[in-house]
């Protein structure tokens, strides 16, 4: 067998079996919508004292992966009853990743 396939192969596999983006079934437009309508930025913007966006790019932000993300949009979504689907839920974590978390 010749060896100077071996690596490229192996580098072939690796792609091929590598996870998703986070939220790529969501889609950032809708979740922009979603985000909107529910009002969530007022929220934020009440619990920081100005600009909600601020509880994205605060350098001690508490989200630090794509899993926890999903875990607080459902978090606020049962805590304000917004009774959110989970495609719902996919679609705000794509708007938030796309515009502020940027996880791969």
């Amino acid at each position: 067998m010749n060896t100077r396939w071996i690596a490229p192969l192996m580098l072939l596999t690796l792609v091929a079996t590598a996870q998703a983006s986070p939220f790529a079934k969501g889609d950032a437009a809708t979740g922009k919508k979603l985000f909107d309508q529910h009002k969530c930025n007022s929220c934020h913007a009440s619990k920081l004292g100005g600009d909600g966006n601020a509880m994205f790019t605060r350098a001690d932000r508490k989200i630090q992966s794509p899993a926890s993300l999903a875990t607080q949009i459902t978090r606020c979504s049962i805590s304000l009853g917004l009774d959110l689907f989970p495609e719902d839920e996919e679609n705000i974590g794509a708007f938030l990743n796309s515009n502020f978390y940027k996880f791969k």
